[in-house]
């Protein structure tokens, strides 16, 4: 069979070319724009990726931190605990405290004055020290040990002078 294509029918096919090369063209930028924006969502996976792996390394030692944080403030609670049970005990009328003092600045507190002799060379203090009576201020002396007695009367202690530490040779 013969065709015959007239200008009209030629005119038509050229416009449909045009058409199916505009359409082609425009398909081609979609598919360039798409493979750019999923090459930046890939990047952008990564660097998730990336900053999800420092965080979780980040709250890994946060964790760890706030565990032992726990546990020291735990520890200060039994110890304060203790404290305030030995507190109580003191107030027995005429008991006496022993608190062990540097420079003015309370360090301990002991029951007895033999507790508080045999553990002052934990904090400093020569183990061969004699302990002689304190002849200046509190905050004068390097290391002095506080004598607190429980007044009822007063509904508190009352401090005295104590102790400080006297080497064998005679210096303090």
């Amino acid at each position: 069979m013969i065709r015959i294509v007239t200008r009209k029918r030629l005119a038509l096919l050229e416009a449909d070319t045009h058409a199916a090369f505009e359409r082609a063209r425009r398909a081609g930028e979609a598919r360039d724009r798409s493979a750019r924006e999923l090459a930046d969502a890939i990047d952008r996976t990564g660097r998730a990726e990336a900053t999800t792996d420092e965080l979780s390394f980040l709250l890994g030692h946060a964790v760890k931190e706030a565990s032992t944080a726990e546990q020291r403030v735990l520890l200060g609670q039994i110890e304060l605990r203790r404290l305030r049970e030995e507190l109580a005990d003191a107030r027995e009328p005429g008991r006496a405290v022993f608190v062990l003092l540097h420079y003015g600045t309370p360090r301990m507190v002991y029951r007895s004055r033999e507790d508080a002799c045999a553990d002052t060379a934990t904090h400093g203090v020569r183990a061969d020290a004699v302990w002689r009576p304190a002849e200046r201020f509190w905050a004068d002396a390097e290391w002095l040990l506080a004598v607190f007695r429980y007044d009822a009367g007063a509904r508190g202690f009352r401090g005295t002078l104590g102790a400080v530490p006297e080497a064998l040779g005679g210096a303090a």
